[in-house]
């Protein structure tokens, strides 16, 4: 991840912010899976968060950012649509990870600080942080293969042919258009992998009316993923 913004277009910072939040955020949800200290009404916050910001992210680079970048540089298509290809790919694993049942029941028996113990019946909360464990495992190694193949394209293009006027529209486009889902951990990932100025780059584009809440955001993805890594209580 580059920590020298003004060496790179917005664009590429942005995207890599992004892509390093997946890359965490992925892997975090694999590894607390199967982490008895960790309820899983905090594993399914993470796995709704990263269903639909993954799904969000493919689908407006397939339906928007690609044709920008097509149009000015009609020779990359081959490469795009190779990438959108793994964005099928990347849905059928999505689609397996937000399959994994979990009912409300064991959510909220595992929400305490005893985590699965209050549950009746242990064996089946083990049963569902195994098959969530599973199908993390299948999203994160998709998403970080795709990311190694994604990125040796899609940062020159970004540099070499998007302009800053371009990424703006973009970029509004993205959040404006983002579900509302657990956005404050997206906030809180973004301070972990960023420097604050480039986390300022990307949370720029955000409505006014959203920016003060950002403290409260923050304050609650800190305790949201402190939990997540067994250390909360």
């Amino acid at each position: 991840m580059t920590k020298d913004a003004p060496e790179h277009p917005p664009a590429v910072v942005e995207t890599r912010l992004v892509h390093e939040v997946h890359r965490v955020a992925t892997t975090l949800l694999a590894e607390a899976a199967v982490r008895p200290s960790v309820p899983l009404g905090a594993l399914v916050q993470l796995r709704d968060f990263l269903v639909v910001n993954l799904r969000h992210h493919h689908e407006t680079e397939d339906e928007d950012l690609w044709p920008r970048i097509v149009a000015a540089a009609p020779a990359t298509e081959h490469a795009l649509d190779a990438l959108s290809e793994e964005h099928e790919r990347l849905d059928a694993a999505l689609d397996l990870l937000a399959a994994v049942a979990v009912s409300g029941d064991e959510a909220e028996g595992g929400a305490g600080e005893a985590g699965s113990a209050g549950l009746g019946d242990g064996g089946v909360v083990d049963a569902v942080r195994a098959a969530l464990r599973d199908a993390a495992v299948a999203v994160r190694d998709t998403v970080h293969d795709h990311l190694a193949r994604e990125e040796p394209i899609l940062f020159p293009a970004l540099r070499d042919h998007i302009s800053p006027e371009d990424w703006q529209d973009f970029a509004q486009r993205v959040i404006a258009t983002t579900p509302p889902v657990a956005g404050h951990l997206m906030v809180g990932l973004l301070d972990e992998v960023g420097t604050p100025a480039e986390v300022e780059l990307v949370l720029a584009s955000l409505p006014e009316p959203v920016r003060p809440l950002l403290p409260a955001m923050r304050r609650q993805a800190t305790d949201d993923l402190r939990i997540l890594r067994g250390a909360g209580s």
